[in-house]
């Protein structure tokens, strides 16, 4: 039986995100019309429909040179244009970083960054937010020719003095194996582009796929930022090695410094070997070249570490020709289905169960938070069913008194304000805090140090003390982020049971947001920069250019987490502020209800019984809300979202 490739797979995995996303939108307007929906429900609701719309899975490609990337790039993503779309022909090869995705609010082109702003400070972070310093070419998507001849411009050269080529980082006077090419007349060969930016509506690129495709060892180990930020971010790095040769010495030194670092997401790491048609020998049997392969494999999987089954063997090139031509019988030969559906199973697989976590939790809260309200107004409405039964053959002398008395409860309750400010007021003052402790004044602070280190002249042996000495800082303010999370916690909770106690409210402290994932991925990036030091770059650093992209970099990638943690627990002191403001409005509309009840009594005489039936209506719509709401997020927490929604039309109503 075929397996699915990975464009069939990630089509399903786009198809399910904007179902699920339909079916978030769905449940927010219905909670929206029912008034159940508070101002931290709904943010919570639109971020996770964002979050599906909006979220990207990247596919980083690394290998030395002339191992096969934008070749097997090619026979993955781009096998439908009937050619090759990336340069991947003798003599042509990427020669910088370039990154395909899909932004909407740009038109197709391709974005180049000259290779002279490397002898700039400036993190690559810094460089995207100003557009008029890159080459802008424009694509046009329906045109393969065209296409391809513009792509061919990642692997435009320039010829420079060797002193410029050192500045730019491409020339080691210690590691001459590594540098590049000289012409006869001594000019070094060097990228003339910087980093690539390939914006096209590609059906998976607008589905949220971002393909990297990294140049080779002398570009990786030159840009920092690509190392320590870029990669390490992607949902899936696949290494291209020979199929004839196997882990070369420059291969292993690529892994090693660039992607040994990597065991926590180890499913997401794959190994081809990549080139098996040169195994192909008529004068070998099928069993014999099998058993090649297998030998192969095998050996480079103890040679890096690896399971088994993250090393593939493949022909990206005949893989690219049977998909054009439409020969199965070459295709199953070039093994690449087998890589597309591992790929598509353990990147897309992982992703979908994140965000299905997310949904999970996210539908929760609400769904907690629109009970609450429910009860609140059962209550609501079985107190003034008592209180109406008890006015049954009562004169309008007791039935004013009953107003009054109500009006009089409806204002000592508006004075009690006060209280509620108190504790707004003390929660507000803790969160400050948090705010400060997360700011980039705080991150500059705690990184001081260590950027002082980078930054000094010459070779920096005691380096790695300072790395561990930053990072413990960083993880120290995660940590007092925590203790005044549950020192909130504590004070919301004290402060509910007193109001719950006063004004029989029902409302509850959530769980604070855990910052347990946020110090490890400060681990992680702790540990892809001491690996990238460790091994063979402590001479480049030397460099004060180079010192100073590496600090940019790590103060980019670290205020990228915090922010990250910020957002959580803002969207946590929202939603906290919003039930409390959820619950005084019910409380409100409860007293109006029942002044309004005891004016129609006393205006009608029927008005009692009339009253009585409409609140045992009232009731049983309730019944019914809730109902109709444990059945929508049962639908939205079970394990998969089913095929019943037309994709189409899901766009159509996430987009209005």
């Amino acid at each position: 039986m075929a397996v699915a490739g990975f464009n069939e797979q990630f089509d399903k995995h786009g198809a399910w995100r904007r179902e699920v996303g339909l079916r978030l939108k769905v449940l927010a307007d219905w909670l929206r019309e029912q008034q159940l929906l508070d101002d931290g429900a709904d943010e919570s609701l639109q971020r996770l429909i964002e979050q599906l719309r909006s979220d990207k899975v990247m596919v980083a490609f690394v290998a030395e040179f002339s191992r096969g990337k934008s070749e097997l790039i090619n026979a993955v993503f781009f096998a439908g244009y009937g050619r090759r779309i990336m340069p991947a022909s003798a003599g042509r090869t990427t020669m910088c970083p370039t990154e395909l995705g899909y932004d909407a609010d740009l038109p197709p082109c391709l974005r180049l960054l000259p290779i002279e702003t490397r002898l700039q400070p400036q993190a690559l972070l810094e460089w995207r937010m100003v557009p008029e310093q890159w080459t802008r070419v424009d694509l046009d998507v329906n045109d393969p020719e065209q296409l391809a001849g513009a792509m061919e411009k990642v692997s435009e050269v320039l010829h420079v003095t060797r002193d410029e080529a050192r500045a730019l980082g491409f020339w080691h006077d210690d590691r001459p194996e590594d540098n590049p090419p000289v012409n006869a007349a001594g000019a070094v060969e060097v990228p003339r582009w910087r980093h690539a930016l390939i914006n096209m509506a590609h059906p998976l690129l607008r589905q949220g796929l971002v393909v990297l495709d990294t140049p080779g060892l002398n570009a990786i180990g030159a840009e920092p930022e690509l190392t320590v930020n870029l990669i390490p971010q992607a949902q899936a790095v696949v290494f291209i090695l020979g199929a004839d040769t196997g882990v070369t010495k420059s291969d292993l030194t690529i892994w090693r410094e660039h992607l040994a670092t990597m065991e926590d997401s180890a499913g997401t790491r794959f190994v081809v070997l990549n080139k098996i048609d040169t195994l192909w020998d008529e004068l070998s049997t099928p069993a014999q070249i099998e058993a090649q392969m297998t030998r192969q494999c095998a050996e480079t999987a103890q040679t890096l570490a690896l399971d088994g089954d993250q090393v593939l063997a493949l022909s990206a090139q005949k893989g690219l020709l049977a998909k054009v031509r439409g020969d199965a019988a070459l295709l199953a030969q070039s093994r690449l289905p087998n890589f597309e559906y591992l790929l598509g199973q353990q990147v897309l697989g992982a992703r979908q169960s994140t965000l299905e976590s997310a949904i999970r939790a996210g539908v929760a809260r609400v769904r907690s938070d629109a009970n609450r309200t429910i009860g609140v107004r059962r209550r609501e409405l079985s107190e003034q069913m008592l209180e109406l039964k008890g006015l049954r053959g009562k004169n309008h002398q007791v039935i004013r008194q009953m107003r009054a008395r109500v009006e009089q409860e409806k204002a000592d309750f508006d004075r009690s304000a006060a209280s509620v400010l108190a504790v707004r007021s003390v929660h507000l003052k803790l969160l400050r805090d948090v705010f400060k402790l997360l700011g980039s004044s705080s991150i500059k602070r705690e990184l001081a140090v260590l950027s002082t280190a980078l930054r000094e002249p010459g070779l920096k042996l005691g380096i790695k003390k300072s790395y561990t000495k930053g990072f413990d800082n960083l993880r120290g303010v995660i940590r007092q982020v925590q203790l005044l999370e549950r020192d909130i916690h504590s004070m919301l909770n004290t402060s509910f049971r007193q109001l719950n106690t006063e004004y029989g409210f029902s409302l509850q402290a959530a769980e604070p947001p855990s910052m347990e994932r946020f110090e490890k991925d400060l681990d992680a990036v702790e540990r892809s920069h001491l690996q990238y030091l460790g091994v063979g770059n402590m001479v480049q650093l030397a460099r004060p250019e180079f010192a100073e992209k590496l600090v940019r970099a790590l103060l980019a990638r670290v205020r990228s987490i915090f922010e990250t943690a910020l957002g959580e627990i803002e969207l946590w002191n929202k939603s906290t502020s919003s039930q409390l403001d959820a619950q005084l409005r019910e409380r409100r509309r409860a007293y109006g209800r029942r002044i309004e009840a005891i004016q129609r009594i006393q205006d009608a005489a029927g008005g009692l019984d009339l009253r009585l039936g409409e609140i045992s209506d009232q009731e049983a719509a309730l019944d019914a809300v809730a109902e109709r709401l444990q059945t929508m997020s049962h639908e939205l927490m079970g394990t998969r979202a089913g095929a019943g929604l037309r994709a189409e039309r899901a766009d159509e109503i996430l987009v209005a």
